[in-house]
C-alpha cells in the first residue's frame, strides 16, 4: 500500500495529517510520504484538492465529485458535523481498512492481485508481460506500425491494399502480414479479414473516444488503451469517457505529457474475465474509468465474474506507459 499526503509547503494540517495515517496503519507495512506541491498545475496532475489531500494507492477516499484542484486550505467534515483540518484518524482507518482484503492482508495483494509492477490484471492487456510491440520477424512490426500509424492520422482503420506496399517489401501478402498479427493478439480482424481492433485504437465507436492535438478523433478499445494513445503518438490529448454505473463524464486531459483527470476522485477498474482469450474478450469491458472510487466497488459487486481492483491514476498511467510507449519505436 503507498498513501501520499500532498500538502503547501508549511501547511499546519500536513504533519497531522502523516501522523493520523501512521496512526491509523498501526504498524502495517505501507510506504508513507509527504509530498510538497506549491503549484496549481502540479497540484492538478497530483489530484489534490486542497492542503492536505491524502491519496490511499493514488486515489482519494474523501473527494468529492465537485472537487476541483486547488492550494487553499482543505475542510473535512466529521460524522458529527465538525469542519476540521484534517480527515480524522478514525475515518483515515476505515479509509486503510477499505484497502485491506479478509484477515488483514493488504487488498493489492489478495488472491486475484498480487503486488507487481504490472498487476496481473493488466496481464491481458500486455499479452501475459510479453508486450504489445510485434516482433521485426516477417515483417509484422512494421505492418502494425503502418496500421497503428494509419489510425492516428485518419481515425480509421487501414484496408489491407493500404498495408499491401509495406507487407510486400518483407516479402509477404498484407493478408497473410494481418492473420498473423490477429493470431498473436496484436489486432482483431473481423470475419471479413478487416481490421475490427489494433490495441490501443478500436475501429467501432466504445466509451473511450481521444482527441489529439492535430483534430483527429479515435476510440480506443478501453480505458487504459486511451491513456496509452498520447504517450504511444507523443503527442496532447484530450480523453473523454463515461462511469458505466452513474455515466457520468470521465475526462483526462493530456499536456505536454502530464494528464489532468476530472472529476479528480476518477479512478479506474483493472478487471480481467476468466478464461483467457484475446485482450479484446478477455478484458477490454472490464477495464474502465469511473468518476469515483465508491462507483467503481458498486460495479465489481455487481459483476463478482469479474476479478480485479480499482487503481487510482498513477498506476494506471504507469500501466499505459509501460504497454503502449514503445509501439511505434523502431
Amino acid at each position: 500500500m503507498r498513501i501520499t499526503v500532498l500538502a503547501v509547503p508549511e501547511c499546519p494540517n500536513a504533519r497531522p495529517a502523516l501522523e493520523q495515517v501512521e496512526a491509523a496503519l498501526a504498524g502495517r507495512p505501507a510506504h508513507v510520504e509527504l509530498v510538497e506541491v506549491s503549484d496549481l498545475r502540479q497540484a492538478a496532475a497530483r489530484g489534490m484538492t486542497g492542503s492536505p489531500t491524502i491519496l490511499i494507492d493514488g486515489t482519494d477516499p474523501f473527494a468529492s465529485d465537485d472537487a476541483v484542484p486547488g492550494l487553499s486550505c482543505r475542510l473535512y467534515r466529521g460524522a458529527d458535523g465538525a469542519v476540521s483540518g484534517t480527515p480524522g484518524e478514525e475515518a483515515v482507518r476505515r479509509a486503510v481498512a477499505g484497502r485491506q482484503a479478509p484477515g488483514g492482508e493488504d487488498a493489492a495483494a489478495s488472491e486475484c492481485c498480487p503486488p507487481s509492477p504490472l498487476p496481473e490484471e493488466a496481464e491481458a492487456v500486455d499479452r501475459a508481460g510479453r508486450g504489445r510491440r510485434a516482433p521485426a520477424e516477417r515483417g509484422l512490426r512494421a505492418v502494425q506500425q503502418q496500421v497503428l500509424r494509419h489510425f492516428a492520422r485518419t481515425g480509421e482503420a487501414p484496408a489491407p491494399q493500404v498495408l499491401q506496399p509495406v507487407a510486400a517489401a518483407e516479402g509477404r501478402t498484407a493478408a497473410d502480414a494481418l492473420a498473423e498479427l490477429a493470431a498473436e493478439d496484436f489486432l482483431v480482424l473481423d470475419e471479413d479479414g478487416r481490421i475490427r481492433a489494433a490495441y490501443p485504437f478500436s475501429a467501432r465507436p466504445t466509451r473511450h473516444r481521444v482527441r489529439l492535438a492535430d483534430g483527429v478523433e479515435v476510440w480506443a478499445m478501453c480505458a487504459i488503451d486511451a491513456l496509452g494513445i498520447p504517450v504511444m503518438l507523443g503527442t496532447d490529448a484530450a480523453i473523454s469517457s463515461t462511469d458505466p454505473v452513474t455515466q457520468a463524464e470521465v475526462a483526462v486531459t493530456v499536456e505536454g505529457g502530464t494528464a489532468v483527470w476530472r472529476p479528480h476522485g476518477a479512478v479506474l477498474f483493472l478487471g480481467q474475465r476468466p478464461g483467457g482469450g484475446p485482450a479484446a474478450t478477455a478484458c477490454c469491458d472490464a477495464l474502465n474509468f469511473f468518476a469515483s472510487a465508491a462507483s467503481a466497488h458498486t460495479w465489481a459487486q455487481a459483476h463478482p465474474e469479474v476479478p480485479g481492483r480499482v487503481v487510482g491514476r498513477e498506476q494506471a498511467e504507469e500501466i499505459a506507459r509501460r504497454t503502449f510507449g514503445p509501439l511505434l519505436l523502431p
